[in-house]
């Protein structure tokens, strides 16, 4: 290990401002997708888009997300976290710029696909540099506010991007990231300490071969043309990639990340959580308009009743966590999930608002709170601080693809909209056997 100005987590009892920082940079860049939700529609008349380049505004962004998160988060462990977060920074806050006064659909398009490489950056670096800033009680509850913040910023998100495109342009959701982003690059600069690098050279096939395999894979799930042959594209070159990894000594991902049953477990629980909530997340705010004719800003308030049990679970998970396993809150919350999903599927939309959608999101939300806090935290459970990084990229990777598989899945197979929620119902049903099988009772 080559030190340079490094500093050692230690046992406060304040948390400074890494927790500010590293909290609100994973907000900003989950908000940001989820504003694409609510504005869409919006956006796809202003620029005069059609439904392809509508979808790909989500498509480049996820592509290049999911596909450089493993190679990010594992440049922060050799390179150091404070510079490659503060390059995640620009990159983010540059391509929102150009997104916020895109005159055309390749410029939108385009931004959006940088836009994904400097949140691929942002998000695994920023649980890393929470590892190395805290230890003991400090950390855990550090990564469950992480944890709380993956899914309040989505959730949040909805909110924010309907105001923002009711009451001023969908443009605006965009913009308002450049400042935001500039002020954490000071206050990284300011605040945070270089973290210790490891001294290897970086496996640049190895990160090729990652990058083009999960774009591949990626793609192949939003695709409306050519998706088998990218699936199998995606599936060869991450197959050279795992043969790579095993092969060498100094991996971009390495394979012994896998070999915890806890963390294998919790890589896959993440999965099938993005499955299950993506979808939702997507279709409902599109089903709130058409159904009961709400503005983006109406649809974005309908989110309230899961937005606030969310909020207020989140914050007891914590204290939770000194009388439960973190395995059975991450049981529980699976458990609310698949309750809220069930009874969404089944009250007919005709039932009104509050019976058909605010009610069974109350559960909902409160499951999320208790699965992505518990999920995240077991994604990095019992890692070497060397390999927080690559740990971090990992646990990422499994959010980002997740919910394109799972939406994929339901557009592949023409689900109506109760079939579709069904079908979120049943990766829910999965992850809880997962659970079972490699978490509960090892953590």
């Amino acid at each position: 290990m080559k030190a340079n100005n490094s500093v050692e987590a230690t046992e406060n009892t304040k948390f400074g401002m890494t927790l500010v920082i590293t909290l609100l940079s994973y907000f900003v860049i989950l908000m940001d997708n989820s504003i694409v939700f609510t504005s869409s529609l919006q956006i796809g008349e202003s620029l005069q888009l059609d439904s392809t380049h509508l979808a790909w505004v989500s498509n480049a962004y996820t592509i290049t997300f999911g596909g450089f998160l493993l190679l990010a988060g594992r440049l922060s462990d050799l390179l150091g976290r404070k510079h490659i977060f503060q390059l995640g920074l620009v990159i983010f806050a540059l391509s929102s710029l150009a997104i916020g006064y895109a005159q055309s659909a390749a410029m939108l398009i385009g931004a959006r696909a940088v836009q994904g490489i400097g949140s691929a950056i942002i998000a695994p670096t920023s649980l890393a540099l929470i590892m190395d800033a805290y230890i003991g009680e400090m950390r855990s509850k550090a990564i469950a506010y992480y944890g709380t913040t993956a899914g309040l910023g989505s959730s949040i998100g909805l909110l924010i991007g309907g105001a923002l495109t009711s009451l001023f342009s969908w443009r605006v959701g965009f913009l308002i990231n450049v400042p935001i982003a500039l002020l954490l690059v000071v206050l990284t600069w300011r605040y945070i300490k270089d973290s210790e690098t490891v001294n290897s050279k970086i496996d640049y096939w190895g990160s090729i071969l990652s990058v083009i395999g999960l774009s591949s894979l990626i793609y192949s799930l939003t695709a409306d043309n050519n998706g088998f042959w990218f699936a199998i594209i995606g599936i060869v070159f991450l197959a050279l990639f795992y043969w790579r990894e095993k092969s060498i000594t100094l991996p971009i991902m390495p394979l012994s990340l896998y070999t915890h049953k806890v963390r294998f477990g919790a890589y896959i629980t993440r999965l099938l959580f993005m499955m299950s909530v993506l979808p939702y997340w997507f279709l409902i705010p599109q089903m709130l308009q058409r159904a009961y004719e709400l503005t983006p800003f109406g649809a974005g308030l309908a989110f309230l009743p899961m937005t606030i049990p969310q909020f207020m679970t989140a914050l007891q998970v914590p204290r939770l966590s000194q009388y439960w396993k973190q395995s059975t809150i991450m049981m529980v919350g699976s458990a609310l999930i698949l309750l809220g999903l069930v009874a969404t599927a089944l009250i007919d939309i005709e039932q009104g608002y509050v019976l058909a959608v605010a009610l069974p999101m109350i559960p909902l939300g409160m499951g999320q709170a208790m699965v992505v806090t518990t999920v995240t935290s077991a994604g990095i459970f019992d890692t070497p601080k060397e390999l927080a990084g690559a740990a971090s990229g990992i646990t990422n990777t499994m959010h980002q693809i997740g919910g394109p598989i799972g939406l994929s899945i339901i557009v592949g197979l023409n689900a109506l909209y109760s079939e579709g929620l069904l079908i979120m119902a049943s990766y829910t049903a999965i992850s809880m056997i997962i659970i079972k099988a490699f978490i509960m009772g090892r953590d």
